[in-house]
């Protein structure tokens, strides 16, 4: 099988796997949803993704290894994620 997200920089076997369960195939796919909507889809499915793979995935789509982002960008896309999170639920 030839894995288009595999050839990506920064993504495997097992991010490519992941990407793939939540519908995502292909790097048009994967710039459809952007960096922080293909993460989030990923952990809302219940894998176990760290943050790396927000930063790999971003890398991916800008064609540059993920520990060479600027810490600007990490930080941009840490902020995107925390706006689209939803607000933990109140204990009763």
């Amino acid at each position: 099988m030839n894995d288009e997200l595999q050839h990506l920089k920064n993504l495997g076997k097992t991010s490519a796997q992941w990407l793939h369960a939540v519908g995502i195939h292909s790097a048009s796919d994967l710039r459809r949803l952007g960096a922080v909507g293909a993460y989030q889809a990923v952990r809302t499915r219940g894998f176990r993704a760290s943050k790396v793979l927000l930063y790999a995935i971003e890398g991916a789509l800008l064609d540059m290894h993920w520990n060479d982002l600027p810490e600007e960008r990490k930080q941009a896309l840490n902020q995107q994620l925390d706006a689209k999170s939803p607000a933990p639920r109140a204990e009763k």
